[in-house]
């Protein structure tokens, strides 16, 4: 039976995970896609989660002037084979990661916590 950690990500899975956003966020800088839904396509790698394993990403990313990256997921997919040839000589692990990538909505989510601590009725509870 495996054992579950309550602990959250180790120490390993944090740093590939970091160096993984860091190669992706330079391999999508300079590189020009020749997929047409990528091209002219500005993408924000805002984070990466590890499987226990190191062997699957979870990548989170938005599309820069706060636009629904959903319809890209599909062409995200198409090309991250193509990544992982990218990163292979850059990250130094015996296996690269399968990239499953995923809007991040922590930017919605916290302008809508933003809208709801400013509402009037919230205020005036605050101020009692």
């Amino acid at each position: 039976m495996k054992r579950v950690s309550a602990t959250g990500p180790s120490q390993r899975q944090l740093r590939v995970a970091e160096e993984i956003r860091h190669v992706l966020a330079d391999i999508f800088l300079r590189t020009e896609f020749h997929d047409a839904q990528l091209a002219k396509v500005h993408l924000t790698i805002s984070e990466v989660r590890m499987s226990p394993d190191l062997k699957h990403a979870a990548v989170f990313c938005t599309q820069l002037g706060n636009k629904d990256v959903t319809p890209l997921l599909p062409a995200l997919k198409r090309i991250s084979p193509f990544l992982r040839g990218q990163m292979a000589p850059r990250l130094g692990l015996r296996v690269v990661p399968d990239l499953k990538f995923l809007p991040d909505e922590a930017l919605e989510e916290a302008t809508k916590i933003n809208k709801l601590l400013h509402a009037p009725e919230v205020a005036r509870d605050l101020e009692k």
